[in-house]
């Protein structure tokens, strides 16, 4: 089985072969801190980081860069609005989306480069580009790339030259522009821009970058230290960036290194909040903070965007969100069941189910990331295993390899409630310490016992003894 991917640059499904496996160089779009980060954003997150987990399991060394853009149009403004420097704005927003992004546990990227720190890798962006002959100053001081001098542009959103004429929503006079399809790399300080700290000295005049520079300089600068390459693997983000955010990163960056600058582009659909695109204008924001203080677990969360398949419109709505969590419930109590059963045995050969499992898992996740497919699986998983368990087929080494089977899948997924997400560690602590206790009851030594009781007890371990032997929960869980 190989990993097959839709490239939005082909508009085919691929095989997924990085530049120099088993490295694979991954960057993913990240958050405009002018405000909180809302549940579409989230969504491409979510995407980057089932992703990455999924490349991992299949052996791949994954090198993500999410950039952090912290200096652009609506930053600007928006700390202008509040009276406050740039940074004194967009401070907290970051520090709320590193909040947001472990309440929904998506795995740190490696470096998380922001704008305004890389303000130097821009300005030799920007001064390679001139020297190129593919970017000019504009009268007004700001320095534009010249869209008619590279040949592919268009490429990855398909967009014909004529169409981008024809439908260029700036006026070819609104700037001092020599083409209406140009766009700005750097543009020249305002008086706004110098009130709130957004203006940088560069050799071809004080300014700012443009938003599109910026994911270049920080990529490139990233993997060219590191690996000394120009060339990412992966460039992952919404559909909305397609163009002409993407689109302008590949004719700066190509233009300036003669090289490809991503082999696969991989875009995440539109999430709706009951039927209708979020939208300030619409007034239906919702972010992951919002969900975080009505208490949703963020397994839930993650269930309901793992119902939908990336390349697929996902309707947010309260009902599919309980649904979502009814299901995150049910894996919950079959993990315990099929732990208890499980408990203080060596795995035996996995029974047919896991096999099945693991299978059914590769098949969809290599299937262009089908991740609905792949839960799909997990629960045909629970309902089989669960009939093995009350026919009593399985003894304790057949669930204890079931669960291993089960814990691999879910390393990926991540959809486990918070209070029954336990660590390795822990769990085999707790095992070892149960067996403890049932010896010391079984040699009367009820002292022991107990203290061994308040021993869990004291690490928020609940001790519950059933016919069925002992069961045991995170306290809250």
């Amino acid at each position: 089985m190989t990993l097959r991917i839709y490239n939005t640059l082909t508009r085919r499904t691929e095989p997924f072969e990085p530049l120099a496996p088993p490295r694979v160089t991954m960057y993913v779009c990240g958050p405009t801190v002018y405000s909180y980060a809302h549940v579409g954003n989230f969504r491409t997150f979510v995407l980057g980081d089932l992703l990455r987990r999924y490349l991992e399991y299949l052996g791949f060394e994954v090198f993500q860069i999410m950039n952090i853009t912290d200096v652009d149009d609506r930053t600007i403004k928006a700390a202008a609005a509040a009276g406050v420097s740039l940074q004194d704005h967009t401070r907290p927003f970051t520090r709320a989306f590193f909040e947001d992004r472990d309440y929904l546990r998506i795995r740190p990227a490696d470096v998380y480069p922001s704008a305004t720190e890389y303000i130097p890798r821009m300005v030799e962006l920007v001064q390679r580009l001139l020297e190129r002959g593919l970017a000019y100053r504009g009268e007004d001081g700001s320095v534009y790339y010249a869209v008619g001098k590279f040949e592919p542009y268009g490429r990855l959103s398909q967009i014909e030259r004529r169409e981008l004429k024809a439908g260029a929503r700036v006026a070819s006079d609104e700037y001092t522009k020599e083409d209406v399809r140009d766009f700005a790399l750097w543009k020249a300080a305002t008086p706004d821009d110098e009130a709130v700290g957004a203006a940088w000295d560069a050799p071809f005049g004080r300014g700012r970058p443009g938003w599109h520079l910026e994911c270049s300089a920080m990529s490139l600068t990233e993997v060219r230290q590191r690996f000394g390459v120009e060339t990412l693997d992966i460039h992952a983000g919404g559909v909305d960036l397609i163009f002409p955010h993407h689109e302008n990163e590949i004719a700066q960056s190509e233009g300036a290194t003669g090289r490809p600058f991503a082999r696969y582009w991989v875009h995440g659909e539109f999430l709706f909040i009951r039927g209708t695109k979020m939208s300030k204008r619409f007034g239906n924001q919702l972010t992951a903070r919002d969900l975080r203080e009505e208490g949703h677990d963020a397994s839930a969360v993650r269930m309901l965007i793992c119902s939908t398949h990336y390349r697929q419109q996902l309707n947010f709505t309260d009902e599919a969100l309980e649904g979502a969590a009814e299901g995150v419930r049910r894996l919950a109590d079959f993990r315990e069941r099929l732990a208890d059963a499980a408990a203080g045995a060596a795995a035996a050969s996995a029974p047919q189910e896991a096999v099945d499992l693991e299978r059914g898992f590769r098949e969809a996740m290599d299937d262009d990331l089908n991740v609905p497919r792949a839960v799909g699986a997990l629960f045909t998983f629970v309902r089989g295993a669960n009939r093995e368990l009350d026919a009593g087929s399985w003894g304790p080494p057949e669930a204890r390899a079931a669960l291993a089977t089960l814990e691999t899948v879910l390393a990926v997924l991540d959809l486990l409630p918070v209070s029954e997400a336990v660590d390795a560690a822990l769990e085999a602590w707790v095992a070892e310490r149960l067996e403890a206790r049932r010896a010391a009851r079984k040699a009367r030594d009820f002292a022991a016992a107990d203290a061994i009781r308040d021993e869990l007890a004291a690490r928020g371990i609940e001790v519950e003894d059933t016919p069925q032997g002992p069961r045991w929960r995170r306290r809250g869980g």
